[in-house]
């Protein structure tokens, strides 16, 4: 073998950051431990962020801006450390934060960074499967790790990584370590069309992703809160279960897989909203095309019966402050069936909801009317009577005066959902995103965005900023 672990060498990694996110926060301080043929060598140095590092992130790991004041940059240590990573087996715990940051620094110097990545979380509770936790903290405690020097600095953690490993071959053969990291870094099947190249840039947080077939037609569009798990989970599908021949077909066909990454669920849903609306893949459900879809909108009169017309749901976004609207129905006979149906269960006028001309109405003469149509009811009563039988089927107003604002993420890195009239005009990072918005064409009222924007509301989980 190459080294002590296994047969290829590694490079065992922690870093500490300004934060959690790696397309906003930066790398302050690197430690590696470098293991292979030749014995181990240890590594470390501050970096410049060259932003301020929030307090609390100062108090957990006792780097402060001082210290990095005159510490290299990513970009001054980069050729360094790419030299120090190459070739190597990249060992972190929680690895994928640790490489995701890694990545995205050197990607900001338009450089590409790949490696084989070993997650010692993975692989702690791969040698211990009857322990419940596997935190750095927890493996300290249970392996009697330690190390001089302080938790949470970047060397410190990645010589403890070291400790861990040997503590595990104390308690298992060489051979089970092994054959657990040849598990572990084993790369995914990937489809023939695709380039293998994509397993490692898909990010594992919240997003869409889109496959595309040749001459990049779309086929399929999904969102998850970790989209590189989603992905291979397409990729993994056994191709010879007959459940699964519609999936298996779509991934022949595949070419490219394309993504986007966004502030939470709530921005996945719209942005998969959009998209499927947008590109109607293949393979993907269908949607009801919205402008096909009815609703009975009511409007009160002054001493007379409600004015009662059946309009296209897209009109909805054009509600005016006094008109009850109700439905969505897939077609005309499939409201005005609806309607009659709610008339002969509450007893209510067939002349006074339009659907005759005459008075006395076909309901009174069958004893299911209280007589609107002839005077016996009053009409402010009838109305009443109509509204409550149609409440069930009502659709809400929108509460706010004008745009509003859900905010979605922490920080510099929360992004600004703007709704009105329940149409998602867009998402935006910045002031100069967000007036553009405002001031673009307003698009048509979508029924699936119209139940998203709902369903968010009721949860009330977002900031709600109004932006009139």
């Amino acid at each position: 073998m190459n080294n002590p672990y296994f047969d290829a060498p590694l490079v065992l990694v922690d870093l500490e950051t300004t934060g959690a996110t790696p397309a906003t926060d930066r790398i302050t301080e690197v430690g590696l431990v470098q293991i292979d043929a030749d014995g181990i060598r240890s590594w470390q140095s501050l970096v410049n962020p060259q932003r301020s590092i929030p307090p609390f992130i100062q108090q957990l790991t006792g780097i402060n801006d001082a210290m990095v004041a005159d510490a290299p940059t990513f970009a001054e240590l980069a050729p360094t450390l790419s030299q120090k990573l190459e070739g190597r087996v990249f060992v972190a715990h929680n690895a994928r934060f640790d490489y995701g940051f890694l990545k995205q620094e050197f990607k900001r110097l338009g450089l590409r960074f790949n490696a084989r990545v070993l997650c010692t979380v993975k692989l702690s509770r791969k040698l211990y499967p009857h322990e419940h936790k596997h935190s750095l903290d927890t493996l300290v405690a249970r392996h009697g790790l330690s190390v001089p020097g302080e938790r949470h600095r970047a060397l410190t953690d990645a010589l403890l990584l070291q400790q861990f490993l040997d503590a595990a071959q104390r308690d298992h053969p060489v051979t089970a370590i092994h054959a657990a990291i040849q598990d572990l870094t084993r790369q995914p099947v990937v489809p023939p069309g695709v380039d293998p190249a994509i397993v490692d840039d898909l990010p594992e947080n919240h997003g869409v992703y889109v496959f595309y077939g040749d001459g990049d037609e779309p086929l399929f569009i999904g969102r998850s809160s970790n989209v590189r798990k989603r992905v291979l989970t397409h990729f993994s599908v056994d191709l010879k279960d007959r459940k699964k021949a519609r999936e298996a077909q779509m991934l022949g066909l595949l070419k490219r897989v394309d993504w986007a990454e966004t502030s939470g669920e709530f921005g996945s849903l719209l942005h998969e909203a959009s998209l499927l609306r947008t590109l109607s893949p293949q393979y993907s459900p269908r949607l009801r095309k919205t402008r096909e879809l009815v609703a009975w909108r009511l409007m009160p009169q002054p001493d007379a019966p409600l004015e009662i017309a059946l309009v296209p749901l897209e009109n909805l976004a054009e509600a005016g402050p006094d008109e009850f609207w109700f439905g969505p129905f897939r077609s005309e006979r499939e409201a005005k069936t609806a309607l009659t149906r709610l008339a002969d269960a509450h007893n209510l006028c067939r002349t006074l909801l339009g659907f005759e001309t005459v008075a006395p109405c076909s309901s009174h003469l069958a004893q299911k009317c209280r007589g609107g149509c002839v005077g016996k009811e009053p009409v402010g009563l009838h109305n009443a009577r109509v509204l409550a039988a149609l409440s069930k089927l009502k659709m809400p107003a929108w509460p706010y005066a004008g745009p509003v604002a859900l905010a979605e993420g922490q920080g510099d890195a929360a992004v600004l959902h703007v709704l009105e009239n329940w149409n998602y005009l867009g998402s935006a990072r910045d002031d100069e995103q967000l007036a553009d918005l405002l001031s673009a064409p307003r698009p048509a009222f979508d029924l699936d965005m119209f139940k998203l924007i709902q369903a968010e509301l009721k949860r009330g989980r977002l900031i709600i900023k109004k932006l009139t």
